[in-house]
């Protein structure tokens, strides 16, 4: 298969991603306006589905209380709704994990665009229906015009009624199957005056605002275009994954080819004008050749305003490189290739010996066209002035090239003169060929044209016999002279081409290179003034012009990043810049707005909107940027707003976790709070308040233990607000251990005589004899063993035993508190120690604050030791060990 009619990739990937989804059908039944029939078509369908043995559900349908529609449902299975309450109020929305649950073949789902209840799963009903999709369920659904988010301007400026709900386009463009419901005007409005659309006070406001004949005209028109649009994409990509050479006249589309050409303008007017009488997409299509590379700047900026004013008249812009012998044949190419109807070309003013030697791209596009239809345009008529300054701009060749070629034929003919004894007269050309070839590498074209002329006149003057003479004698040579000047001419012209296709690849790669090294720093750029200044350098460096990159501050726009360093922007370009910010356009020199500015501003868009505006100095020129300047600034503008978007997304990424961390500290501090503070409270105001009460009748047994519960939940209560203080010492970085030589075992007997004797008796104590004196904080490490005793006391079930071991390890003392407790489980072995966290149990909820561990940790850190968490070996239970380092003798540890 030729290169020109393989498959599109891009098409051939798309149908290979839709077969690979294994996803649901979507069809939706689209309708201009309400009361069109849209949900009896979707009933009507179902039926017809189930009378094929589908199995059909009713996901959500709303009848309206139409009797004929109410018909219709008859004999389907209807998923019950979901009852919501919202505000005093119960609301009913389609059960999706009962429809997904229940896994049916087909579900109806009824008006597309609507918005779920505060509370469902998904905020919009068009979310439920791609979660049905994916689940591989098939889906009839209906929607109205107004609600494609497209469109919602267009309907608002129509009907003066701006709609809410909408739906994006992104729906419709998934859609395996769009059916139109169509009614004319005069059918739906005698349907709304009989009732069968709203109620009657509805309907009369409804005839007074919306379904006047004048809006349901237009409303029905958007409908169709819409739908023939998606289907003139469908065909479009149909025909690139089959390579369907083209044009299926299925749907009109316009191409205009524009050059340097001055009547250009008029040109893309014609086809904007032909596009609307056939009411068709159109495209501006510029071929970038050899010959256009070598034109002067004068030459590419009429170019690029060509451009520029196929797109402020709503046309696609399109420039191709060309890759074939001829550009009839890129232009043929690329039309087949989009389904192109219609070629708009002007008429050519060369003169017949250009088209003799160069070609008419017009007459090969009238003869290789085929089905497709060229119109050559004659263009409007140019002043005689104006022509010659054209020709004269294009007339203006540089001498140096031609100096090189008199200089190179006058090596090659030293050269040959020293080698033609040995070599003969009859290789002698071979040098000269060698310098037209070397001419037309070097310096393209014409200098080696003029090359051939010299080394032919060389050729012929000192070599052919007679020589130091013009004439040719022998016939043969005659014949050798010739053949030589028609090799010379075809090798320096298929040189010059490669020449300029290399030269054309080199550009290519260099700024793809660029690009590709400018996403790469995009990429390892963590802030946002990296990624500004990379931005700045970048676009400065590659389009060479001083660049500006503006952002939105504090309410208004300041200067965010400049090379060379700039810090401010006069009144013009602040204006301009604020226009392109606010409106998502270009502004500023060059552009239709606000041209007396110095600067060209253009918006750095992302999907989520405009996020500032990069500005480059014009230097006092209007059209200063060419076709490749202007894609080349869109490529790097679209990967700095992605840059930017990026950085902007991870530092909201980072607040969110810090307010959703900061969030479940206080909702973690105020239930501890409630619940450790009321709950020793309670305690003590009840204990004193039945001594208060009823201290006549009381026994002293019944007094002691009442007062002992006093104390208990005192002493609770003043551990409780100690870890706050401990905690709040910690955060403020107020510790300040003071570090001396103290016995270990003084300090775990300590710690033991603050439990209640109940728990001292579950103790076990195991340390070794000869364990050394520790540089530590007694006052914090006999806390932090308080805390993880504590722990264990809690967590150790109410009968285990709580083991205390101790022993040398190596440079460092190993302490062991290990319970006969459940343990902890494996995922929360890291997050034991941080701050309110408490092991979650099915079964209980443990009193605690969850600061106690925190804080151990955090104590023996701070005497530079470490506090770890694990399980036991031989059975259930958890272990904490607390290491310490032994001091060194004679010094500090």
């Amino acid at each position: 298969m030729p290169a020109d009619r393989r498959p599109s990739p891009e098409a051939l990937l798309a149908a290979a991603s839709r077969e690979q989804r294994r996803r649901g059908r979507l069809k939706i039944f689209l309708g201009a306006a309400p009361g069109v029939g849209k949900t009896y078509a979707m009933l009507e369908a179902a039926q017809a589905r189930r009378r094929e043995g589908v199995d059909v559900v009713v996901g959500l349908v709303e009848t309206h209380g139409r009797a004929e529609t109410q018909a219709l449902m008859a004999g389907l299975e209807v998923v019950p709704r979901r009852r919501i309450s919202y505000r005093g109020r119960a609301l009913e929305e389609m059960d999706l994990d009962a429809i997904l649950a229940r896994r049916p073949a087909l579900v109806l789902v009824d008006e597309l665009a609507h918005s779920n209840a505060p509370g469902s799963r998904h905020p919009k009903r068009h979310l439920d229906v791609e979660e049905l999709l994916a689940a591989g369920v098939d889906v009839l659904t209906t929607l109205n015009i107004q609600h494609v988010e497209s469109l919602n301007d267009v309907v608002a400026q129509i009907t003066r009624i701006r709609v809410r709900e909408t739906v994006p386009d992104r729906i419709l463009d998934r859609a395996d199957d769009i059916e139109v419901i169509d009614l004319p005007p005069g059918d739906l409005i005698r349907r709304l005056e009989e009732g069968k659309v709203y109620v009657p006070e509805n309907a009369e406001r409804a005839l007074e605002h919306y379904f006047s004949p004048g809006n349901l005209t237009a409303l029905r028109e958007l409908a169709l275009r819409r739908t023939a649009q998606r289907v003139d994409d469908e065909l479009l990509t149909h025909m690139q994954a089959h390579a369907i050479e083209g044009p299926w006249p299925a749907g009109e589309r316009v191409l205009v080819c524009v050059g340097d050409d001055p009547r250009a303008p008029g040109l893309v007017r014609h086809a904007k004008r032909l596009a609307d009488r056939l009411r068709a997409p159109w495209t501006a299509l510029c071929i970038e050749t050899a010959r256009l590379a070598r034109q002067p700047e004068a030459a590419r900026d009429r170019i690029a305003a060509v451009l520029r004013l196929a797109q402020s008249l709503g046309g696609d812009v399109v420039t191709l490189p060309s890759s074939r012998r001829r550009i009839a044949e890129d232009i043929l190419a690329h039309a087949r290739e989009t389904n192109v109807t219609q070629i708009v070309i002007g008429k050519s003013d060369r003169p017949r010996w250009f088209e003799t030697w160069h070609g008419s791209v017009v007459h090969d596009l009238v003869r290789l066209a085929g089905t497709i239809g060229v119109q050559v345009v004659a263009g409007e008529a140019l002043p005689a002035q104006r022509s010659r300054a054209a020709a004269a701009a294009r007339a203006k060749p540089a001498p140096w090239p031609y100096l090189a070629a008199l200089a190179a034929c006058s090596v090659a003919l030293g050269i040959a003169a020293l080698l033609a004894p040995w070599i003969g007269v009859e290789s002698v050309d071979l040098i000269f060929l060698t310098a037209v070839v070397g001419m037309a590498v070097r310096f393209g074209l014409w200098p080696s044209l003029a090359t051939v002329i010299l080394t032919s006149l060389a050729y012929n003057f000192f070599f052919l016999p007679p020589t130091w003479t013009f004439t040719i004698s022998d016939p043969t040579n005659v014949a050798a002279l010739v053949l030589f000047a028609l090799v010379a001419v075809v090798v320096s012209n298929l040189a010059a081409r490669a020449r300029d296709q290399a030269v054309a690849a080199r550009q290519r790669a260099r700024t793809t290179e660029a690009l590709y090294g400018f996403s790469r720093k995009l990429a390892t750029s963590g802030t946002l003034d990296d990624v500004l200044w990379a931005t700045a350098y970048q676009i400065a460096a590659m389009t060479r012009l001083p660049c500006v990159i503006v952002l939105p501050e504090n309410g208004s726009l300041a200067v965010a990043a400049a090379y060379p360093p700039e810090d401010t922007l006069d009144a013009a370009d602040l204006a301009a810049a604020r226009w392109s910010f606010e409106h998502a356009t270009p502004a500023g020199r060059g552009a239709d707005t606000l041209p007396g500015a110095r600067r060209l501003f253009l918006p750095l868009r992302t999907p989520r909107g405009t996020i500032g505006v990069v500005g480059l100095d014009s230097r006092g020129g209007e059209s200063f940027l060419t076709p490749d300047e202007r894609r080349l600034l869109d490529a790097l503008a679209d990967q700095a707003a992605l840059a930017i978007e990026r950085v902007h997304l991870v530092a909201d990424l980072d607040r969110a976790k810090l307010t959703a961390e900061t969030d479940r500290l206080r909702q973690a501090l105020l239930t501890s709070i409630s619940h450790d503070l009321k709950t020793p409270l309670a305690a003590i105001f009840g204990s004193a308040g039945t001594l208060r009460d009823l201290d006549s009748s009381l026994s002293p047994d019944a007094k002691a233990e009442l007062l002992a519960t006093i104390i208990e939940e005192s002493e609770r209560l003043d551990r409780f607000i100690a870890n706050l203080l401990d905690m709040t010492r910690l955060e403020a970085g107020a510790l300040a251990p003071k570090l001396a030589p103290h016995d270990l075992g003084e300090i775990v007997a300590s710690a033991l005589r603050r439990l209640p004797a109940i728990v001292r008796a579950r103790i076990q104590l195991s340390l070794a004899p000869d364990l050394p004196m520790l540089d530590v904080d007694p006052i914090l490490l006999e806390q932090a063993l308080f805390n993880l005793l504590d722990n264990a006391a809690k967590y150790g079930g109410p009968a285990g035993s709580v083991r205390i071991e101790a022993g040398r390890e190596g440079e460092a003392v190993a302490l062991r508190v290990i319970d006969e407790g459940p343990g902890l489980p494996e995922g929360d072995l890291g997050r034991v120690f941080d701050k309110f966290y408490r092991v979650r149990r099915e079964d209980s909820v443990r009193a605690g604050t969850g600061l106690g561990l925190s804080i151990a940790r955090g104590f023996v850190e701070g005497m530079r030791g470490r506090l770890e968490a694990g399980n036991r070996r031989d059975r259930s239970g958890a272990v904490f060990t607390v290491t310490l380092p032994v001091p060194a003798p004679g010094g500090d540890a």
